[in-house]
């Protein structure tokens, strides 16, 4: 019988250690992971919904916020159904194309709404420093290619990343010591010289982060300027409003990520990478549709006319 392997790797499949080490925490867990990823997908597919029905919200910052909701449904559906399995069996086992697979997606939904977080930063940019032309300058089709790119850029980048690790080889016993399939988790399995891929990680990482934090703080210098120099308190506290509920999105948002890169690569500050991550693939995907969504009055209304028609409907 011949043995097929992929890539020469001795190892096809690999074992997620999760949380096993804390048995008391995997029950609780299992229940508040489940619990924030419900609300996440309705919350996500409560803004998309939202959008499309009520015209007021027929806005570029809508529209890039339900391209936003996109991807939290879909990054909290790569790791979340995977992490809640591990809770609760015994065999935690995932395929190396199964993983190379979440890798892959969980790397273009994280690149992507990075640069959609710069490009929402950029209509902010755009609504309080030129209000009069916003129409005009973030038209329709400008807000479509500033969505693809970021989508091209995400997706393409993933790619790359996936190739080098797909080059390498891996040996056993092939335990994963992550309840998912990150980028630092699955080197650590490599048997083979690692370097070029790494470097690929280091290149695309200070590319898009830096990028991205370079968009976002320069739109933001210039919105501060902009409202320094607003006379009246109604227009300073419009602008405020405006920005406020993205600002704490990406704060959140890069916040995790600069902790992740900043925590030491050693055993004792496991524990601290898997629930950082935990919070990266499950608490972030639900909060952003609340920190939008609580703040407008206009999605709120929405919201209260769907429940109110649905009770009718089910009344009559």
């Amino acid at each position: 019988m011949v043995h097929v392997t992929i890539n020469h790797s001795s190892v096809t499949t690999f074992i997620l250690v999760g949380f096993s080490e804390y048995p008391h925490l995997q029950p609780p867990l299992f229940l508040m992971v489940m619990a924030i990823y419900s609300v996440t997908l309705v919350g996500n597919i409560g803004i998309i919904v939202v959008r499309r029905i009520n015209p007021k919200l027929h806005t570029p910052m809508y529209f890039f916020l339900s391209h936003l909701s996109f991807l939290d449904i879909c990054y909290s559906s790569v790791f979340t159904p995977k992490l809640m399995e591990i809770l609760v069996a015994e065999h935690r086992t995932i395929s190396l194309k199964g993983c190379m697979a979440q890798f892959f997606f969980g790397c273009a939904c994280v690149i992507t709404e990075m640069f959609m977080l710069a490009v929402m930063a950029y209509d902010r940019f755009v609504a309080v420093c030129n209000p009069l032309l916003y129409t005009v300058a973030m038209s329709h089709q400008l807000c479509v290619l500033l969505v693809a790119g970021s989508y091209v850029w995400g997706g393409l980048c993933a790619v790359i990343l996936t190739h080098t690790l797909l080059e390498l080889s891996y040996c056993g016993p092939g335990i994963i010591n992550h309840f998912g399939c990150e980028y630092s988790a699955i080197i650590s399995v490599s048997c083979s010289d690692s370097s070029f891929s790494q470097m690929a990680c280091l290149v695309i990482s200070i590319l898009s982060e830096g990028s991205s934090l370079l968009i976002t703080m320069a739109s933001y210098v210039f919105i501060v300027i902009t409202i320094i120099k607003m006379p009246s308190k109604g227009g300073l506290q419009k602008a405020f409003s405006t920005c406020t509920s993205h600002l704490i999105a990406i704060s959140i948002f890069h916040g995790i990520i600069l902790l992740l890169y900043c925590v030491p690569n050693a055993n004792s500050s496991r524990l601290l990478v898997k629930v950082a991550t935990v919070l990266y693939t499950v608490l972030i995907p639900m909060l952003n549709p609340l920190i939008y969504s609580l703040r407008n009055k206009d999605v709120k209304e929405t919201v209260k006319r769907l429940i109110c028609t649905k009770l009718h409907s089910w009344s009559i």
